[in-house]
């Protein structure tokens, strides 16, 4: 299908949202380790939380800045593209964190449009806990010429996947899986939850979420590689390639990249059989 030309209005860039305020539960941690299979004991007991839980404090707030960017009218085409999280320390119960976000830039491509949003967690005091990129992608739409900036790569060396990986984790995709998922996370969205939405959107039938399939491939990175503790990590982040089902079964290779200044980068993936669902995989962990 050929991409329409559509006109993004740059004056909607560089604008922080509103702020959300958030408190950080026990209960809310040990649910959302539960409700991505997570194995790791302190993420279940609720005593710190898993990284991609950085996004249940930052729901409402981190698509508000695409309303202010990409027209209403297209907003049936859009996917998430990618996430990217770089961690200062992990969330904990009795946290009282604000977020907030904002739209730095856009891009045409062959086959659709980005937006890129920041987002930014703020403990009460000001500490900062996390930053976010997130990517917007507007199937066959098209943009023109960057305006403003793009998240930091992340890019995967095919050259990689060329040798053995150094560690592998796998998860299954429970049946119930979204609908546990969807109340732990916040995320409502009906492709997730009910079977006519998802075939009248042209799916086979209700899809994963995609941050329940990042989230299911930190705790793999995270026990592979990096003593399951999650104050190691510094960065995560993928790309979200192709969907994924209820009842799939999932592979995370994860290949050591090199270290530097105390830091170890991981590069991975995650498949389903030759399906690679999650791509340019990052993990930077402490050493």
């Amino acid at each position: 299908m050929a991409s329409t030309a559509v006109e993004f209005d740059k004056s909607g860039l560089d604008t922080w949202s509103d702020e959300e305020s958030f408190e950080v539960l026990r209960e809310r941690i040990a649910e959302y380790a539960a409700a991505t299979n997570d194995p790791i004991a302190a993420h279940l007991k609720g005593e710190v939380a898993p990284p991609v839980f950085a996004i249940v404090p930052v729901f409402e707030a981190m698509m508000m800045p695409v309303i202010d960017v990409a027209p209403m009218d297209i907003f049936g085409r859009v996917v998430h593209g990618e996430q990217d999280f770089h961690f200062h320390r992990p969330i904990r119960p009795g946290d009282k964190l604000v977020a907030r976000a904002k739209a730095i830039g856009f891009e045409g491509k062959d086959n659709g449009s980005t937006i890129t949003i920041l987002i930014e967690t703020r403990a009460e005091d000001g500490e900062l806990v996390n930053e976010q990129y997130l990517t917007a992608f507007f199937r066959n739409v098209n943009a023109g010429p960057q305006v403003g900036e793009n998240a930091p790569a992340h890019r995967f060396d095919a050259a990689l996947a060329e040798q053995p990986p150094l560690a592998t984790a796998t998860a299954h995709v429970d049946a119930d899986q979204t609908y546990r998922y969807s109340p732990a996370s916040g995320d409502p969205v009906p492709l997730h939850l009910d079977d006519q939405v998802a075939k009248d959107a042209g799916l086979p039938g209700i899809i994963a979420h995609g941050l329940c399939t990042m989230a299911m491939s930190s705790w793999g990175v995270l026990q592979q590689v990096a003593g399951s503790d999650v104050s190691k990590l510094r960065r995560y982040a993928v790309r979200f390639s192709k969907m994924v089902f209820p009842n799939d079964d999932l592979e995370t290779q994860i290949w050591k990249v090199g270290s530097e200044n105390g830091i170890t980068t991981y590069a991975f993936r995650t498949v389903r059989g030759d399906d690679v669902v999650l791509g340019d995989g990052l993990a930077e962990i402490a050493d």
